[in-house]
């Protein structure tokens, strides 16, 4: 495990505890043991904390810290790594792991830069090993409805809509200060919305452009280039001709006393049909002094993850965020003990063609996140209102900025 921050904390820690206890079973490939084995982080405080809470609940595990952290749990002997790093941080790791033969999953968004995502899907082909992106809101009951609904025809084709994400200050302010500065929500928030557009409505689709802008001046100074709020367009280029295009809201400078911690909303406008879905208002309200709203949740969102007691006094944790992690390791688990040692190329490439977590099959997402962050940061040089148009004649990512005749490619190749 590499990062032991917010999300190993919300999905990986209650994952492996339940494996540690468990083991992974399925019938294709039998009975697997599970174990975090070795975990590395900046500074070891967190991992030691965890060994002390854990005792019993987890194996025994390695701790590794400073500049060589990586290189140490890889020769740990450990078979999979997971990278929960902040998103700058994850290609490094990744691309140790690969090149040692390591299975991987990375958190959301994989990577910045089309070029690095390149360069891992390449080494898990050469090593031949998975290499998985952690999309979890596919999972969300209400996302696999609306997919079903387009794949069944009973939505007939989106032609705009709408994606909002707030978070509260103190997500910018305390969880994410040390790393937020020089970033900006669009890339941490946004593309869990950019991945189920295109996922959903995909793959046939071609993006067509990208634009974006935002507001500076409480997490960082005005005219620096961390930002407040990002707003995006993505607009899509359908087979039928017909442009459908997409905003995406995000913030993480929402007050801190905001009833939710986290504020999603879902719209999408069809032919036929309009789909809303509003996450943080599930049906489920809940007040309590001194243990809401960070603590305890005013609308707490039950499907995503909970900790329940169950009517036979076992107590458990699950939901769809846990659910996305577990999926990955029975993958890796199908492709090491699903079969004949001399199949394991054909059940490799079967779990390779899911496109919903594959590396290779988020070039899209990688990609709109690339253009904003171009767009984001010469608008921070004071130069607003960039454009990225996607396989334009010039080349496969191309940014144009009003008043510069010069183009800048971002990726010369075909998205």
């Amino acid at each position: 495990m590499v990062g032991l921050g917010m999300i190993f904390d919300d999905t990986y820690r209650p994952l492996f505890e339940q494996l540690h206890a468990e083991g992974l079973c399925r019938r294709d490939f039998g009975f697997v043991n599970v174990e975090l084995s070795a975990v590395a982080s900046r500074t070891g405080n967190r991992a030691e904390l965890y060994r002390q809470q854990s005792a019993g609940r987890v194996t025994k595990f390695a701790s590794f810290t400073g500049s060589d952290a990586i290189n140490n749990l890889i020769a740990h002997g450990v078979d999979v790594v997971c990278v929960a790093t902040p998103d700058d941080r994850h290609f490094e790791s990744a691309r140790l792991a690969l090149e040692a033969g390591k299975h991987v999953l990375i958190e959301k968004p994989s990577v910045l830069r089309l070029q690095e995502l390149d360069q891992l899907d390449a080494l898990a082909n050469q090593r031949g090993v998975l290499a998985k992106v952690v999309y979890h809101k596919l999972a969300d009951p209400d996302h696999k409805k609306l997919r079903t609904h387009v794949v069944d025809g009973v939505l007939k084709h989106v032609n705009n809509g709408y994606c909002s994400l707030l978070e509260p200050k103190q997500i910018s302010g305390r969880q994410f200060a040390e790393w937020i500065v020089g970033r900006n929500p669009g890339t941490y928030v946004a593309v869990h919305y950019i991945k189920l557009i295109d996922f959903t409505f995909g793959p046939e689709w071609r993006l067509a452009r990208v634009s974006a802008t935002g507001q500076r001046g409480l997490v960082g100074p005005a005219d620096g280039p961390t930002w407040d709020s990002v707003q995006l367009q993505i607009v899509y280029a359908p087979p039928d001709g017909r442009e459908a295009a997409f905003d995406v809201h995000t913030s993480w400078v929402t007050p801190d006393n905001f009833p939710g911690y986290v504020e999603q909303e879902v719209q999408f406008r069809f032919d036929n049909g309009v789909w809303n879905a509003h996450q943080r208002k599930r049906g489920v309200e809940v007040t309590i002094e001194e243990r809401t709203p960070f603590d305890l949740k005013i609308t707490p969102n039950h499907h995503y993850n909970a900790a329940f007691l169950e009517p036979w006094g076992e107590r458990s944790q699950r939901g769809y965020g846990i659910e996305i992690l577990r999926r990955f390791f029975e993958e890796v688990a199908f492709v090491e003990f699903g079969g004949p040692q001399n199949d394991r190329p054909e059940r490799l490439r079967q779990m390779q063609d899911l496109s919903y977590n594959d590396l290779s099959a988020d070039r899209n997402t990688v990609a709109v996140v690339q253009a904003m962050e171009a767009i984001l940061a010469r608008h921070a040089a004071g130069e607003p209102g960039g454009v990225v148009f996607f396989n334009d004649p010039m080349e496969g990512l191309v940014l144009r900025v009003p008043g510069n005749a010069e183009p800048v490619v971002l990726y010369p190749d075909r998205v």
